[in-house]
Order: structure tokens, then sequence, then C-alpha cells
């Protein structure tokens, strides 16, 4: 996110889309390439892209190209308040019946990515270690 001045409605409005949710539930704490997201959400790639530069422009999520992969992360927002409520959201969302039903298609996924025709040859998920977040 630019040295901008934070937007909280922004902010507030992307978390008020549930697609926007599942995304953030599915990135959690690893760094994620976009196909997985539009393998497990069932959406267009066009579609998924555009929620996730929605969360992007809100200061929730940045993103890393590595070839033709691009993979997302979620980054705490530079607004104290926002920061506070974004981890009781992801809490929340942990404990929510259908977005773990959705951690679990990732899983699986995961674990059997040749199975899935989006995600041959891409990376998989890999942890995000908080030391090493530059946005932190």
């Amino acid at each position: 996110m630019t040295k901008r001045t934070f937007n909280v409605e922004r902010f507030f409005q992307a978390l008020g889309d549930n697609t926007r949710l599942r995304l953030l539930n599915l990135i959690g704490e690893q760094e994620i390439c976009v196909c997985y997201l539009v393998e497990i959400l069932g959406g267009p790639q066009p579609k998924i892209s555009r929620h996730l530069a929605y969360l992007r422009s809100a200061g929730i999520v940045s993103a890393r190209r590595e070839g033709k992969w691009m993979h997302y992360r979620i980054v705490m927002p530079p607004h104290i308040g926002a920061a506070q409520i974004l981890k009781q959201t992801l809490g929340w969302l942990k404990d929510d019946k259908s977005m773990q039903a959705d951690r679990v298609r990732l899983t699986k996924a995961c674990c059997s990515p040749s199975k899935y025709a989006l995600l041959d040859g891409a990376p998989l998920p890999i942890p995000v270690q908080e030391a090493s977040c530059k946005e932190c």
C-alpha cells in the first residue's frame, strides 16, 4: 500500500463481501497462488482477481509475481483499529463451518494438485513468517 491516508470506509467495504471473506480465510497465514483460490471458490479467474484487487486497494493483502504465478498474502493494515478488526475477523472465520469446509478443500488440493487442471505446475502455498513481513 502506498503512503496515503488509510481509507477506513474501503476497509469495511472489503470485509463486507462473502467472496472476499472466503479469500481471506483461504489465504490465512500463508502466501498462496491465485490458482488455488480460483480452484477452491470455483469462480472465474477474472472475478477472483477483481476481489483480490479490491482487498489490495483496501490494504488487506499484498501480491507478488513469480513467473506466471501471482501469490497473495494478508498484510495488517497500518491503522491499529483496522488491524485489530482484521485479526478478530480472521479468528471468527476459522470457527465458521462453511469457511472450514473451504479450508478442507484447499488442504485436499494442496495434497493432490495433479488432480486439478488449474493447479498443474502451481507452487504450493507457503507459510508466512511474521518476522519476515516487510509490511509489519
